[in-house]
């Protein structure tokens, strides 16, 4: 047995590793095609961003295994395969329960990393990107992503969850981690600029978070910073057309 949870928590981290590699590549060659030269001379601070974040995967990896194992030989979580089992108005709704979730999680853990003595111990490995690049999304210190990799997999024990919705989330937290840190906007200005960007994070509000620090916490929505005054609005970089 536990053999077998070592393995299944090895695959995961792998699984994580190979993610952030296809994802923040993917990122960064585009931003290569579309703003030729933004990452000019950062190519230490980027080997430097695929170290730290590929010791990420590793941390995130073990819970996600651990529970993974769990739920194959014991049945643990409240992930289902059966798409009938609960209302199927219930699939999109558990996405926006994750997200939320998660996002409250994220701000709160988040704030609490830039006082000082978090900051410094950990957080400031991430901050060390400036400006941070596609890359940079994982680009944690190992106390910063162990405050990351337990969420999702205690969520699994507490919300339900399709195993096609978890997908989703998974990939919406990859999408939204990398975009946000690449260091230009890949969003239509109507959107960044409109109703929905008053409530939703784009790589605009996550800049600004970067260029002052004290702002600008949250992961996909505005709610939080919004009600605790620490929104800051959008940074100025270009936005796509």
């Amino acid at each position: 047995m536990p053999a077998t949870i070592f393995l299944s928590a090895l695959a995961m981290s792998m699984i994580v590793g190979v993610r952030y590699l296809l994802a923040s590549g993917a990122f960064a060659l585009a931003t290569r095609f579309r703003k030729p030269g933004l990452y000019a001379g950062l190519h230490q601070q980027i080997r430097r961003e695929i170290a730290w974040s590929l010791a990420s995967a590793l941390i995130y990896g073990v819970p996600a295994g651990v529970v993974a194992w769990g739920w194959q030989a014991h049945g643990w979580t409240r992930v289902y395969t059966d798409v009938h089992a609960l209302p199927l108005w219930y699939l999109p709704l558990s996405v926006l329960l994750y997200l939320a979730a998660h996002d409250a999680w994220f701000y709160w853990t988040h704030r609490w990393m830039h006082r000082p003595r978090p900051f410094r111990i950990a957080h400031a490995v991430h901050h060390a990107s400036r400006p941070p690049t596609a890359w940079a999304a994982m680009s944690f210190h190992p106390w910063e992503a162990l405050t990351g990799a337990v969420v999702i997999p205690a969520l699994l024990f507490l919300l339900p969850i399709h195993m096609g919705a978890l997908g989703v989330v998974l990939t919406i937290m990859t999408v939204m981690g990398v975009s946000n840190h690449m260091g230009w906007e890949m969003f239509p200005h109507w959107m960044v600029r409109g109703p929905a960007g008053r409530w939703l994070i784009t790589a605009s509000h996550h800049q600004r978070h970067h260029e002052q620090y004290a702002c600008n916490y949250g992961l996909y929505f505005r709610f939080w910073d919004q009600l605790c005054g620490t929104d800051r609005g959008l940074g100025s970089f270009e936005e796509a057309t």
